[in-house]
């Protein structure tokens, strides 16, 4: 047994090795050559169970290829997540040399923290500075509805990661990665979340895996020792918003006419995803205006917007909390 899985192993490297030359049609035949031989299957508790109407999909058809185009150094990120993706990076780059001292480098990562802190920037900027692809799982064509289908694609994407170099993401983790003791769950999403955990534990240390929640609540506890980095990306404060601003006013050909402080304090406690939006509307009103209003203006108008759209979210959260419903308008129906 422990001779097949070197083998495998040894196999799998390879095919990565030359998918990284792109060589796909050699990587390609030794790929069905292994399936064909069983080296790519599985011992796990879906190893014997035929999924219907399954045959022609394989791993790839359950991710979405991007090429990543974001950077670290673009990036606001707290000083110990910083330094932690710059030693992964490193890890990655200088594995011969951690080999020859017989360790591996570090290649699981689980990203903590509210929506629009950059989970996912993070993952793709982690990709671009490692050199490799990013392969975002796509849940709503990999979850099925008979009985072992979920896993069995889950294993499909896991056997194509190990002969691809990539960053394997998989966004909103607790979706399968729930606690297998929550009485609430059937017993088919319990052998999935083992399943996952296995194929985790199977991936050689070539292929980085990233996993991001909002919920680290409901993470199974076998999930937490399966990552080496457990990195928490929190909201924003005030001089982070300041930053973002900075940075934002830079690309732009002209003074945007207000402190990047005074921008941040006007925006509150919100999240990247939304100072991004914010910004990316002034970069929009901006080349529309075509030079004929001063940026200046631009800003403040879409400062003015951004108060009266947070009046509105906070008149929305109290009449839920009175048993109501948030107001509406014509868009809604």
């Amino acid at each position: 047994m422990g001779d097949k899985r070197s083998f495998r192993g040894a196999v799998e490297a390879i095919i990565a090795e030359e998918r990284a030359k792109h060589h796909n049609v050699l990587a390609d035949t030794l790929s069905k050559v292994t399936q064909a031989n069983g080296s790519g299957a599985g011992n796990g508790p879906f190893s014997g169970v035929s999924v219907q109407g399954d045959g022609s999909l394989r791993g790839r058809d359950f991710v979405a290829e991007i090429i990543p185009k974001r950077r670290l150094d673009d990036l606001i990120l707290p000083s110990v997540v910083r330094r932690a993706a710059d030693e992964l990076v490193e890890e990655q780059q200088r594995a011969d040399l951690l080999r020859a001292h017989g360790l591996e480098p570090r290649h699981r990562i689980l990203l903590v923290g509210p929506p629009g802190t950059g989970k996912t920037t993070l993952a793709e900027a982690i990709a671009e500075s490692a050199g490799v692809p990013l392969f975002v799982v796509r849940y709503e064509a990999m979850i099925g509805s008979y009985l072992g289908e979920t896993a069995a694609r889950l294993k499909r994407v896991f056997d194509y990661a190990r002969t691809t170099p990539c960053l394997l993401f998989f966004d909103e983790f607790d979706a399968i990665g729930k606690e297998r003791g929550d009485v609430h769950e059937t017993g088919e999403i319990k052998r999935v979340v083992t399943s996952l955990l296995m194929q985790v534990d199977d991936l050689p240390s070539y292929t980085i895996i990233a996993a991001a929640t909002n919920h680290p609540e409901l993470l199974d506890r076998g999930s937490w020792r399966r990552f080496q980095l457990r990195l928490p990306l929190p909201l924003p404060d005030s001089r982070a918003l300041t930053r973002y601003v900075e940075a934002f006013s830079k690309r732009l050909p002209e003074p945007i006419g207000h402190a990047p402080a005074t921008i941040a304090r006007r925006l509150g406690k919100i999240s990247y995803a939304e100072v991004e939006q914010f910004c990316l509307d002034i970069h929009r009103r901006s080349v529309l205006a075509i030079g004929e209003r001063p940026l200046k203006a631009i800003v403040a108008e879409q400062l003015q917007i951004w108060d009266a759209r947070a009046r509105a979210g906070k008149t929305g959260k109290g009449a839920m909390r009175d048993g109501g419903t948030p107001p509406t308008d014509s868009s809604d129906r």
